[in-house]
C-alpha cells in the first residue's frame, strides 16, 4: 500500500519585536487552519516562530528572558497546540528553550496530532558570534545566547496516521551542513523537516550576497541533500523586512529526488501543500544511496578528527 502524507510548510512573514504574542498565534492558527483545509496531516512552522528573531540586537539578561519558552507547551502558546489537536493535525514549531536548569538552546519540536510531542532537536550548527561586532547596528548572536545543541541527530518515527515515516528535524543552518543530514540518512530518515530565519542581505550595509543568490542557496542545500539521503524535505522560512532587516522566503517541499514540488512565491503568510509518497524514497536508498552496499566510511576519518581545514603537506 502506498504511504502518503499530506504536508504543509507554513512560511510566515516578519513578527515585529513590538507584536504581542496572541497576535503571532492567531496568524500561526490561521496559517494551521488553511493548511489543514487543504488537506494537510502535518504542517512545518519557521525557526523561532513565536518571535522576533532576537538575536540581531545584544539585549539586557532581564529582556531576554521574555524571548524563552520556559516549557513547551505553555499558556502563551497552548491556542496553537489545541487547535492543531482539534483539526487532528501535527506540527514542527522552532522555539526559543530555557530549561529548568537554566540551559538555553534554539529548539524545535514535532508534534502529533493528537497533542503529544513526538521529538524534540536542538539547534547543533549555531551560527553568528559570542560578542557583538562594534559599530553594527544589527548582530547575529546565537553563540551568545544558546548554547550547542546536546541532543545530537536523532531520528524518530511519525504518527501513524502519517504512514510512520522515519522523520528528523533541523534548523536554520543545520540545513547547509551535509554531516547533520547524513547522520539522519543513516537512520532511514524519510522525512526531514526544518524550520529558518535567514538574512536577505547585510543590514548594516557590507558587501553582500543578493537576496536571490541567498535563496538559490537555501534551496540548493535543501534539494541536494534530500537527494543524497534519498528523502522528502520541507523547509519552512520566517520572511520579509523584520524590525528593520530583512529576511528570505524561498520555503519549499522537496521530494527525494531532490525535486521542489513546491515553493514560495513571497515574502508573507503563506501556505505550501503537497501529497508525499513516501515510498518514492525507496529508489534512492536501494539503489544509487545504498549506503550499505556503497559507504565507504574506513575512508572518511577527516570528516570526524577535524575541525577546520588543512592544506596538503
Amino acid at each position: 500500500m502506498t504511504r502518503l502524507v499530506r504536508i504543509a510548510a507554513a512560511q510566515m512573514g516578519p513578527t515585529q519585536r513590538a507584536d504581542a504574542r496572541p497576535a503571532v498565534l492567531a496568524r500561526m492558527i490561521a496559517l494551521l487552519e488553511q493548511a489543514a483545509g487543504r488537506g494537510a496531516e502535518f504542517v512545518v512552522f519557521p525557526e523561532l516562530a513565536f518571535t522576533t528573531f532576537f538575536p540581531r540586537w545584544l539585549l539586557d539578561p532581564a529582556e531576554l528572558d521574555g524571548f524563552f519558552e520556559p516549557a513547551m507547551p505553555n499558556p502563551a502558546v497552548q491556542p496553537l497546540f489545541d487547535r492543531a489537536r482539534a483539526l487532528g493535525v501535527g506540527f514542527y514549531v522552532g522555539y526559543a528553550e530555557l530549561t529548568a536548569e537554566g540551559q538555553r538552546f534554539n529548539s524545535a519540536i514535532t508534534v502529533g496530532p493528537d497533542g503529544a510531542i513526538l521529538a524534540k532537536y536542538r539547534k547543533v550548527h549555531l551560527p553568528g558570534s559570542v560578542e557583538p561586532r562594534p559599530g553594527e547596528r544589527f548582530q547575529q548572536l546565537e553563540k551568545r545566547y544558546f548554547e550547542y545543541g546536546d541532543l545530537g541527530f536523532p531520528a524518530f518515527y511519525g504518527a501513524e496516521g502519517w504512514g510512520r515515516p522515519v522523520m528528523g528535524m533541523l534548523i536554520c543552518n543545520d540545513r547547509r551542513w551535509p554531516e547533520a543530514w547524513r547522520v539522519y540518512g543513516l537512520q532511514g530518515v524519510e522525512l526531514m523537516v526544518m524550520g529558518y530565519n535567514s538574512a536577505a542581505y547585510d543590514p548594516n550595509g557590507g558587501n553582500s550576497e543578493s537576496p536571490a543568490r541567498r535563496v538559490f542557496h537555501s534551496t540548493l542545500s535543501v534539494q541536494a541533500n534530500a537527494y543524497m539521503n534519498a528523502t522528502w524535505a520541507v523547509a519552512a522560512a520566517k520572511a520579509g523586512v523584520e524590525d528593520g532587516a530583512g529576511l528570505i522566503g524561498g520555503s519549499c517541499i522537496v521530494d527525494p529526488n531532490g525535486v521542489v514540488v513546491a515553493a514560495a512565491q513571497g515574502e508573507g503568510d503563506e501556505v505550501l501543500v503537497a501529497s508525499c509518497d513516501l515510498d518514492a524514497c525507496r529508489q534512492g536508498k536501494e539503489k544509487m544511496f545504498n549506503f550499505a552496499a556503497h559507504r565507504r566510511p574506513e575512508h572518511y576519518r577527516r570528516i570526524i578528527d577535524q575541525v577546520g581545514a588543512e592544506l596538503p603537506r
